[in-house]
């Protein structure tokens, strides 16, 4: 079961039937099965909170996934800031629903395994989320 839910501001505008069928296939792609995941939307102010609360930085970020996996069940809490997928998209030149995505599945695929803290990490990472939104794009 995919959730999406709202902190401290609305939920975007999205396709969340669309976004659930692509989030299951690449769960499924990757040889496992969703439990619960729940995204939950902010603002900057309120995920630096968290971000230093429960994980000791003091940065922005796009998101903080808590991991509950259990073998290959994806369970996880998925925390997105809407403001920094705003910012990012405007860097990378392009659009910001694209962004999302990628943010999206970006949790997902830390919960599926993937890791992303050495630059062989991030490469790889970079590649999945490549992967997953070339998979989006045959989605209708």
């Amino acid at each position: 079961m995919i959730t999406y839910n709202s902190c401290d501001i609305e939920i975007p505008a999205i396709d969340q039937e669309r976004l659930n069928d692509w989030i299951n296939r690449v769960v499924i792609n990757n040889n496992c099965e969703i439990g619960e995941l729940n995204y939950y939307f902010c603002s900057d102010d309120h995920l630096l909170q968290m971000n230093r609360e429960h994980l000791n930085h003091d940065y922005f970020t796009d998101i903080i996934t808590f991991d509950y996996t259990v073998s290959d069940l994806i369970s996880g809490d998925m925390f997105i800031s809407v403001d920094t997928v705003k910012d990012n998209a405007q860097e990378y030149k392009c659009e910001f629903s694209q962004e999302l995505r990628r943010v999206l599945i970006h949790g997902v695929l830390h919960l599926i395994g993937f890791d992303d803290k050495t630059d062989k990490d991030q490469e790889i990472m970079t590649q999945k989320e490549d992967e997953s939104l070339a998979l989006f794009s045959k989605i209708h």
